[in-house]
């Protein structure tokens, strides 16, 4: 058993290669092998975004606070508020973040194959954030 008490991870700014707008990545658990699965709580102030990107095994979010917005490639721009839970299987191109107006926060919970747990990819335009 491993029980990780707040604070114990030091939270950091999310890279701007990555990300657009203030965004800040407190990272909750990294599983130990044979685990491959990695936990982090985001927050993204009002505008703020991911990158468009892909998780090689999926990823879930769980939005815990505010009021977002989710999209993947080809789809609408939706709408995620505080108790959602958004599954992206894997290899679908997706972004995520904070609605206009209002910050938001998620716990995302991705796996690890090979190593890498995400793909990063071109920046969010402002017109597909507006959809």
């Amino acid at each position: 058993m491993k029980i990780t008490r707040p604070g114990t991870n030091p939270s950091s700014p999310g890279p701007a290669g990555y990300f657009t707008g203030t965004v800040r990545l407190d990272p909750l658990f990294t599983a130990e092998a044979p685990g491959r699965a990695v936990g982090l709580h985001v927050t993204f102030e009002p505008g703020a975004r991911t990158a468009w990107h892909t998780h090689p095994a999926g990823q879930t979010l769980i939005v815990t606070f505010g009021k977002g917005r989710v999209r993947r490639e080809g789809g609408p721009v939706e709408e995620i508020r505080q108790g959602d839970v958004v599954w992206f299987p894997a290899d679908e191109k997706h972004w995520h973040g904070a609605s206009p107006d209002t910050a938001m926060s998620h716990i995302a919970i991705q796996e690890s194959i090979d190593g890498s747990a995400v793909r990063w990819m071109e920046k969010v335009s402002d017109e597909d954030y507006d959809g």
